[in-house]
């Protein structure tokens, strides 16, 4: 049996918020920690049925840079609803959705500013 691992580090600073995050994963492809500017991490317990969740972003992530992030989170979860659920229809509501947000928030066409 093949396993991977993903780990996140977190440097927080008096206030304990989020100064700086680093991630590495054994099957990147990439070798060591590479930085990020926020965490969207969600895990399904099917003991409790429920979502456990660590939303993290550090003090110096562009407000903008965050309106993009969101975007392209909500169309990666209408693309895993599709694939993993079969749900088509809900899939195409949730890229609707994602396109109005995109609008609202004044980024382009591909999600960006």
């Amino acid at each position: 049996m093949k396993k991977s691992t993903i780990q996140f580090e977190v440097t927080l600073d008096d206030m304990h918020l989020p100064e700086q995050i680093s991630w590495s994963a054994s099957d990147a492809g990439m070798e060591g920690w590479h930085p990020a500017k926020a965490i969207m991490l969600s895990v399904w317990d099917p003991n409790q049925a429920s979502t456990l969740k660590i939303d993290l972003w550090t003090k110096d992530m562009l407000v903008q840079d965050m309106k993009i992030f969101m975007h392209q989170t909500l169309v990666s979860m209408a693309s895993m609803l599709e694939k993993a659920a079969n749900e088509t229809a809900m899939a195409g509501d949730m890229r609707d959705f994602c396109d109005y947000f995109a609008e609202k928030m004044k980024l382009s066409q591909d999600g960006n500013t």
